[in-house]
């Protein structure tokens, strides 16, 4: 076959698909026929990675995509970078000669092949560089080399549209998959209504309403379940940033293993099962806001990354890539005090000074009785409408009696869950919480003296408080938002406790 046959046969091979593999593939079929080659490669130079990127590979039988790096030695990588290696094609009939060949020869086992090495260029723009192997020493010659040279303008477009083609389908991805990510946050948004705003939040909202429009860090602290998360969104809403995305994360229920991944993205190839690069959420909120829950459970080296992104507004994805800038807002909440965890050593002092410049506390809904009416017809209105109960049903002035003289040791949560379980039961007629409220209600009048109550056993007394803590979190033990958490002790003590009181969990409960 001559030249020209060569020629346009060959590059109608390459040019048949888009994906690169597959090209290479019918292209390595068709060279066999006309030079030795048993396996044939297309690699990029990426002096930032510290080495050789491979991209696809073909045998024989089948073509198939790589991301593999080879690393190489700082030495070589200069010459490289230089242009001392810089040739059209090079012919490598001993790889051991030389360490470059050398490495690239015992990484993929072919320590005694011959190798012919096609550079493709585009507008005078390297773009990477086609590999032949065949078995054996001394198997290429000159003749070899400028036949393949034939192909290398081919090779070059096709190669630069296989790239384009994947770098507009991992856009395309991501794009959806950000679009996913963002429809799912807002529908799980809070409304934008503070319940309590006027009432018993009437000064956590005087604060709010002071920093909306800045850009500083902001420290919610409270009890679980009094409404970080609401007064977090309502920042968000009232700030300049609110078209912007608000991206919620629970520090603590990220693994330890994930946290910088989850939160600060990785570069491909960065670890094992990193295929392809991944954005973090802290760029992800890039130009609005990132609500950072329960930041006690963060561990300290972790603290150490979020204390550098708080001063520099930089964060690094896994894998060693450059320094990203972020426009971005950190709201901050937690229910544990990080001035003992500062003391105790488990949470850093220079956070802590950090992120503290304007803390917020919202008080528990025992101290803002005021509320509970309002959030009771709030949450009627919301779980009638999800469970399609109409109309919503009344409630008496002796149930709101009722819920406002109790302790509510689980905050807004414990409420709403009482409403609902209050609803569920409801068959006709006004509400009644009389069943819905775990312990019995506590008297209104002034205590009586001691001698004249009744004292509670030691355990009766226990094995209810285990159990308004139970019901306020939906019967959950450990994690964030169990009973341990809120009783402030360990969850194996508190199973230890509960199987000596008899009081059943887990599947015992069932």
């Amino acid at each position: 076959m001559d030249d020209n046959q060569f020629f346009k046969q060959a590059t109608l091979l390459i040019c048949s698909s888009l994906d690169i593999a597959t090209a290479l593939h019918r292209c390595m079929r068709f060279i066999a026929g006309h030079l030795p080659v048993d396996w044939m490669t297309l690699n990029i130079f990426e002096p930032d990675a510290g080495g050789l990127r491979y991209i696809a590979a073909a045998d024989a039988d089948h073509g198939y995509k790589m991301d593999k790096i080879i690393k190489l030695p700082e030495d070589i990588i200069q010459m490289m970078k230089d242009g001392r290696r810089l040739q059209d094609h090079i012919i490598i009939n001993r790889p051991y000669t030389s360490p470059l060949d050398r490495i690239i020869a015992t990484e993929f086992n072919r320590t005694e092949s011959s190798m012919l090495v096609q550079r493709m260029l585009i507008e005078k723009e390297r773009l990477g560089v086609i590999n032949l192997f065949a078995d054996g020493f001394d198997r290429y010659t000159p003749e070899h080399a400028r036949r393949l040279g034939l192909l290398r303008e081919p090779f070059a477009i096709a190669m630069a549209n296989a790239l384009k083609h994947d770098e507009l389908l991992e856009l395309k991805e991501l794009l959806i998959s950000d679009n996913r990510y963002l429809n799912s946050e807002l529908l799980s948004q809070s409304g934008p209504e503070v319940i309590g705003a006027d009432t018993g939040l009437q000064g956590v909202m005087r604060q709010v309403k002071q920093i909306t429009h800045l850009t500083n860090t902001v420290l919610l602290m409270g009890e679980t379940g009094t409404g970080k998360e609401v007064l977090a969104t309502a920042i968000h809403r009232l700030s300049p940033r609110s078209n912007a995305p608000f991206i919620k994360v629970n520090c603590g229920a990220i693994p330890e293993s994930l946290i910088d991944s989850e939160l600060f993205g990785h570069e491909k190839g960065a670890f094992t099962g990193a295929i392809k690069q991944k954005r973090g959420l802290f760029e992800r909120a890039n130009r609005g806001t990132i609500f950072l829950d329960e930041i006690g459970e963060l561990p300290p080296w972790a603290q150490v990354r979020l204390l550098r992104v708080l001063q520099t507004q930089e964060i690094e994805r896994v894998g060693g890539s450059p320094s990203i800038k972020l426009d971005i807002r950190v709201i901050i909440a937690t229910h544990r005090n990080l001035e003992s965890m500062v003391a105790e050593g488990s949470f850093r002092e220079d956070l802590w000074f950090r992120i503290n410049s304007f803390p917020i506390k919202i008080p528990p809904l025992k101290d803002r009785k005021a509320d509970i009416p309002l959030l009771v017809h709030y949450f009627l209105s919301k779980k009638s409408t999800a469970f399609g109960i109409h109309p919503t049903p009344a409630v008496t002035r002796e149930s709101l009696d009722r819920l406002s003289r109790y302790p509510w040791p689980g905050n807004v949560r414990e409420l709403e869950n009482v409403v609902e379980r209050a609803l569920i039961q409801h068959r006709h007629g006004p509400l009644s919480f009389d069943v819905s409220i775990p312990v019995p209600e506590l008297s209104a009048s002034a205590p009586s003296p001691v001698g004249s109550r009744q004292i509670q056993p030691l355990d009766h007394v226990i094995r209810g408080h285990i159990e308004t803590a139970l019901n306020a979190c939906n019967g959950k033990v450990h994690g964030a938002g169990g009973a341990a958490e809120s009783l402030q002790i360990n969850p194996s003590t508190l199973r230890n406790r509960m199987r000596k009181l008899g009081i059943p969990f887990g599947l015992k409960k069932i």
